[in-house]
């Protein structure tokens, strides 16, 4: 056994040198097997590195934690992450069914919320639908807003998951709007939108209310002269842009326990910041 691996190693050394047992080898021979050892030396690394690879992904493919993080990363909210998985579950599975609903809900959102009902993923409830939505951005805004519009029990606990603190006006509405996309056309839903962000910010800002002497209906009329605002500074159409010492007077006109500075300091985050519905 020891002569073999000797031998098998002696012979390697000479063909390495241009010999072999039977004498010399020419060059050319030599160059051959040389190239011969170095291209089945790659070819080997090759297979090797393949075959890594490929229990890489299969690992990956079956790892529960990866698609644990996938899923609550991209559906940030399910009833079913808060229940005791059902026998055979499987994050890699659950990831598939939501993948399937959201493409359900952006071709018919009825149809995808009753997928995922079905797939016990959500629970019927508003509260969980909304939680839902507001956890997501895989769904189309143009079918969440029809379904919202639809579905105005969703739309209440939508807006409540919302918290305006301590934040200026125009900037919370241009959150609620990312949320809740305005309509393209002004009409009774986006008078509802306003209405309840109205109710909303003033019930997350009691004292700044109270200081500024503002109620709910004086909080929507700002918002609409906001809307208008920032159409009219944004849109091309519009030549002559609205001038800081109109809006102000416009909007103090319309409520008139607010203060210059306040509908000044308005002004200016549209003026600089940009639509806040956009």
């Amino acid at each position: 056994m020891g002569q073999g691996l000797w031998r098998v190693a002696r012979n390697q050394q000479l063909q390495q040198e241009g010999y072999s047992e039977q004498g010399y080898l020419s060059r050319e021979q030599s160059r051959r097997m040389a190239a011969n050892n170095i291209a089945n030396t790659s070819h080997r690394k090759q297979v090797q590195g393949g075959i890594d690879i490929y229990h890489l992904l299969k690992d990956l493919a079956n790892d529960e934690l990866l698609w644990q993080g996938l899923c609550k990363s991209t559906w940030g909210h399910c009833s079913i992450y808060n229940k005791n998985p059902p026998l055979g579950f499987s994050f890699r599975k659950l990831y598939m069914q939501l993948d399937e609903g959201s493409l359900t809900f952006n071709a018919n959102p009825e149809e995808g919320v009753n997928y995922f009902m079905s797939k016990g993923i959500l629970d019927d409830s508003p509260k969980e639908i909304a939680k839902f939505i507001f956890c997501t951005r895989t769904l189309n805004w143009k079918k969440l807003r029809i379904y919202l519009d639809e579905r105005r029990d969703v739309l209440d606990d939508l807006v409540t998951l919302h918290n305006f603190r301590n934040q200026f006006l125009p900037n919370a509405l241009r959150e609620f709007f990312r949320h809740i996309h305005a309509p393209e056309e002004r009409g009774e839903y986006l008078e509802t939108l306003i209405t309840k962000f109205s109710h909303r910010f003033c019930a997350c800002n009691p004292d700044l209310m109270r200081e500024l002497g503002l109620s709910p209906d004086a909080v929507y009329v700002l918002c609409y002269s906001l809307i208008l605002l920032s159409i009219d500074l944004t849109s091309p159409h519009v030549k002559n842009k609205m001038s800081k010492r109109e809006f102000i007077r416009n909007t103090r006109r319309a409520a008139q326990n607010i203060s210059e500075d306040f509908v000044g300091h308005l002004y200016d985050n549209i003026y600089l910041i940009g639509h806040v519905a956009a």
